[in-house]
């Protein structure tokens, strides 16, 4: 059964006022004055309160409305069931806890939706900049800023070598990375957290982004179709693509975004 242009419609506009809704019992927490508790779950990952709340306003909004659909959750036991289905909304209640605690500002709300295993939805919120970032197979990639005013995300056409930005992770530092950037000599970088370093690419304020340590089909999934509407080239470090919905949601592979191929390194 495919997604018809009316559903996907509907789906995009339930999916940017979830993230919304989730953002703000995000900032809640973010702002209040007692603080918050942190958690660590198995994998030594920091786990919050405003992980969970956004989790339940997510995703039991979705089930109620898209029964139907399976879903995948960095906040809820896997049911792997869900590869049995055509369709999988793969979720990030908050993107960047370790920014979060670190009240830098830098982390994000994502949803998309995978059918037949390719992302074809995605939306990405700012809570602390109110930014939303979202795309939809076929439809472009568009930014609405907090004041309300939308704009076509499109990547740079910067290629020149002394010209290109690189964006690196703030909280995942890796070998990999630093012998790239010393290989290349590259002095043209910013560190961030989250997911907006793909929306960096995405709105044409960065070019590269490589990224070599593992991360999870939610960390990527709302991404992958936002940067793609917008222009750009998502490969896993191996060139294929990347898959959704699959039986181990781990990205072991790597992967990278650019906005030109002739920015492939």
């Amino acid at each position: 059964m495919e997604i018809g242009e009316l559903e996907i419609g509907g789906l995009l506009e339930l999916c940017k006022d979830l993230a919304i809704q989730a953002g703000k019992a995000i900032m809640d927490v973010y702002d209040s004055e007692g603080g918050f508790e942190i958690e660590y779950k198995a994998d030594a990952s920091p786990l919050t309160k405003a992980d969970r709340v956004s989790h339940c306003i997510i995703v039991d909004a979705l089930k109620e409305k898209y029964p139907r659909f399976a879903i995948l959750s960095e906040e809820e036991k896997d049911n792997k069931t869900r590869l049995d289905n055509d369709y999988c909304f793969i979720i990030d209640p908050l993107d960047g806890t370790k920014e979060f605690i670190k009240r830098n500002g830098e982390f994000t709300v994502n949803i998309a939706l995978a059918y037949k295993h390719k992302s074809v939805l995605g939306v990405i919120y700012v809570p602390v900049t109110g930014e939303l970032y979202y795309a939809a197979a076929g439809r472009g990639g568009w930014l609405k800023e907090e004041n309300g005013t939308v704009k076509k995300l499109q990547v740079s056409d910067i290629t020149e070598h002394d010209k290109v930005r690189l964006v690196m992770s703030s909280s995942h530092p890796c070998k990999e990375m630093e012998e790239l950037i010393e290989k290349n000599n590259f002095t043209n970088f910013v560190k961030m957290g989250s997911s907006l370093k793909g929306c960096l690419i995405a709105k044409g304020d960065a070019e590269i982004y490589y990224r070599h340590n593992p991360t999870m089909e939610w960390d990527t999934a709302a991404m992958q179709c936002i940067v793609e509407e917008a222009g750009a080239v998502f490969r896993q470090m191996d060139d294929s693509e990347m898959l959704y919905n699959r039986e181990n949601p781990l990205n072991a592979n790597g992967f990278y975004i650019i906005n030109h191929i002739k920015n492939k390194l």
